[in-house]
């Protein structure tokens, strides 16, 4: 009997989704046949048979959440003839407990949720979950945390606070309304109550949905509920600071025009985005502070640079990731973001293809777009999104050394980082360096 494992999704990934079996109980399989649908917060793949045989059991359930290297389903090697009618379904063990009304055992929670839970003395039993069928995250847990108690303080200590408190509370002015209500939610909260999505936030609640005539209501699927919480989740955390620069791509431009042909016959296209990347990548090693991240109490700077391209898919908006992209030219960058896309564009792309961006860049069309603040892709510090490229009147230095106004294409791009770890002088600096190398244009295509 072999047992089928939950493979190493991605490098940062340690359990998935089954969303949809392909075979069931006494099905014949052929070796690298897909048997299963598994959904990570990074992708959706499927999971090949890895031997040809009969499924004699399947151990999980369709929207049981299953931690990497566990064992999902067995299968008879070697056996090809197929069983009449589908086995039944063995009893659970006695001891096991039961399973609720979705169908899994317990609230539904990850592994990392449910140690958190633990760690934190909550009792995950009683916490209302916001994910997908109701799952429950570590938001949630984190929630529900009870407030914590403080130590009791000596007398002489305590008389010595109380007495600074009310020597600073009698100098200070008295608190407008707005803050005296938003210092009380904190103190009767225990801590900061962050805005519930469809109810509102302190005295400001939603209206309520009522649906009118011709309304069309599309339920989220799973990418958009994991894009619109990533989305959340950046702007709580990262305070955001958007600097823009202004890009001539007159020389770029012409670069472009002279190989596009000759690059299309080997079947890749020549785009402005290659050239940015290339720029992005160089600007990087240069200026490392931009390629990080945040710990806990501490941010890392990383040895390799990663760079995420944002791309369109049939399943929404996906970041596939060029691996070392500064050690890449442009024929390089342009044959990875080529192929990235390709897969994207087929529904192909794994969840490798999406794992371990350190920067990102967002192109998110030629039309109607002359620049705009992206949000930055966690757990980045930052992401570069570009503008449209419009023919533009510029002051460039003529033959004779004086100023003349020509007509040149003119492209913005906007830098957004997280001002926890990246300080304005190394985001100037950043962003600096990739217009020059872009104006300048020195580039092997």
């Amino acid at each position: 009997m072999l047992d089928v494992t939950v493979p190493q999704l991605g490098e940062s990934v340690t359990e998935g989704t089954i969303t949809k079996w392909l075979v069931k109980e006494g099905d014949v399989v052929q070796k690298d046949q897909s048997i299963a649908e598994i959904a990570t917060d990074k992708a959706d793949s499927e999971l090949p048979a890895p031997s040809a045989g009969r499924i004699a059991k399947l151990l999980a359930k369709e929207g049981d959440v299953v931690p990497v290297r566990s064992v999902i389903c067995q299968i008879e090697e070697g056996v090809m003839q197929p069983t009449s009618a589908p086995a039944a379904a063995a009893p659970a063990p006695a001891a096991a407990p039961a399973a609720n009304a979705s169908g899994s055992l317990g609230p539904l929670a990850s592994p990392n949720t449910r140690r958190a839970a633990l760690e934190q003395g909550v009792n995950i039993e009683n916490v209302r979950g916001s994910g997908d069928r109701g799952r429950i995250t570590v938001d949630d847990v984190m929630r529900a945390v009870p407030p914590r108690t403080e130590p009791p303080m000596a007398p002489a200590l305590r008389a010595q606070a109380e007495s600074q408190v009310a020597r600073s509370v009698a100098a200070a002015p008295a608190p407008s309304a707005p803050t005296a209500q938003l210092a009380q939610m904190i103190n009767q909260g225990g801590g900061f109550v962050p805005p519930v999505p469809g109810v509102g936030f302190g005295s400001f609640k939603v209206p309520a949905y009522r649906e009118n005539p011709g309304d069309k209501i599309t339920p989220f699927t799973r990418r958009r509920r994991i894009t619109a919480d990533h989305m959340v989740y950046s702007k709580l955390v990262s305070p955001h600071v958007v600097t823009v620069a202004e890009c001539d791509l007159y020389r770029v431009s012409k670069l472009r025009e002279a190989n596009k042909d000759r690059y299309k016959k080997e079947g890749m296209g020549l785009t402005m985005l290659a050239f940015v990347t290339v720029a992005v990548a160089r600007a990087l090693r240069e200026n490392p502070a931009l390629n990080s991240r945040v710990l806990n109490d501490a941010f890392v700077t990383y040895k390799d640079i990663n760079i995420g391209v944002a791309v369109d898919s049939p399943d929404g908006l996906v970041v596939p990731v060029v691996r070392r992209a500064d050690e890449l030219g442009v024929r390089g960058i342009v044959r990875s973001i080529d192929e990235l896309a390709g897969r994207a564009r087929t529904g192909k792309i794994t969840v490798d293809d999406l794992s371990g961006a350190t920067f990102s860049v967002s192109n998110p069309g030629l039309k109607g777009n002359l620049f705009g603040g992206a949000i930055i892709n966690q757990p980045n510090a930052g992401i570069l999104r570009m503008g449209e490229i419009k023919k533009r009147p510029v002051v460039v230095e003529g033959a004779d050394g004086e100023d003349q106004i020509a007509i040149h294409p003119v492209m913005y791009v906007a830098l957004s980082y997280d001002h926890r770890i990246v300080d304005g002088v190394a985001a100037n600096s950043f962003l600096w360096r990739v217009r020059d190398l872009l104006e300048k244009a020195e580039f092997e295509v």
